[in-house]
């Protein structure tokens, strides 16, 4: 029997007209809701997921039939995988198919960040000419340190490459892992001797708030800090309290701690005051890896991925 699946989020038309043409039958409600989704979910033996649904445990229980989960993305955090995983549900991503995009976006903010592009921008809007003012850092005789080496900081230290800077990497899962370009090192490494870092881990129990006022401090020099991971990696009360310091001279983030900024609480609201005012911040809507190219190459991965699995099962 033709496997049936659905689709929950926004997709490319290729993967849905690609799997229908494998002969799945195809169920695409990226307009349905949570309690419309749990009504129909045990119907299925597939399901596409991006951000919208957090399928924990309570969602993925009433799926009976599941036999595979795929994101839309890298992150799987979304996904109760250790769930799944425990009930024979196979989970894919496509992690490899937004890291252009991810690493231009990175190289774009530093560089904006670096130079003051947007507040330069903004002034002369105003009718400012303030040269001095706008007076940028180069990147060439910097150290940065890309902390996380899967596709994403491989694609960042690639970009980075053309520019002349020391480049350090750590990825706590990884071995042998230095290029030609870069070098593999301990984060003790990165401590002493970074001025930029920017982070490109997954969310886990382990990345969840790593980084606080105790490992921003460990840093020997004040430094640049960018997050196009997830926003809950730093806990931005203590990134606060570090720019404020100085410690942190300025922040590029693509994601935030809390990314329902409609519904901050006071604490959150104090913080998030803090940075849209601060002209030593870079703020984007958690856009990095959603290029119009990345639309369409993941659901390409994942078209080619869920046929492969299917011919396994």
């Amino acid at each position: 029997m033709p496997m049936q699946v659905i689709i929950v989020d926004d997709v490319h038309p290729i993967l849905i007209n690609g799997l229908k043409e494998d002969n799945f039958i195809v169920d695409y409600l990226p307009g349905a809701s949570e309690n419309e989704i749990l009504s129909v979910i045990q119907n299925y033996e597939g399901i596409v997921v991006r951000s919208k649904l957090q399928l924990g445990e309570q969602v993925l229980s009433k799926g009976s039939k599941l036999k595979w989960i795929a994101r839309a993305g890298s992150g799987m955090d979304n996904v109760d995988v250790e769930f799944a995983t425990r009930n024979n549900i196979i989970c894919l991503n496509a992690a490899e198919a937004n890291a252009d995009s991810v690493g231009e976006h990175t190289v774009g903010m530093l560089l904006s960040l670096m130079h003051k592009l947007n507040q330069a921008d903004l002034q002369v809007r105003a009718s400012i000419w303030d040269r001095e003012g706008n007076r940028g850092v180069e990147i060439s005789s910097k150290t940065i340190g890309i902390v996380g080496f899967g596709h994403t900081g491989k694609s960042v230290a690639k970009k980075l490459s053309g520019f002349g800077c020391k480049i350090l990497v750590y990825d706590k899962y990884l071995e042998n892992y230095g290029t030609g370009n870069t070098q593999q090192s301990e984060m003790d490494q990165i401590f002493e001797e970074c001025d930029i870092i920017t982070f490109h881990v997954p969310l886990t129990k382990e990345t969840k708030g790593m980084v606080d006022n105790i490992y921003l401090n460990r840093f020997k020099k004040s430094i640049y800090l960018l997050n196009l991971s997830r926003g809950k990696v730093i806990r931005t009360k203590d990134l606060v309290k570090c720019m404020e310091s100085g410690k942190v001279l300025g922040v590029a983030l693509d994601v935030l701690e809390n990314e329902k900024i409609g519904k901050l609480s006071e604490d959150e609201k104090e913080w998030f005051e803090y940075l849209i005012h601060s002209k030593r911040t870079l703020l984007a809507p958690h856009v990095g890896g959603w290029s119009k190219e990345s639309y369409q190459k993941i659901s390409e991965s994942l078209l080619l991925k869920i046929k492969e699995l299917k011919s396994k099962i």
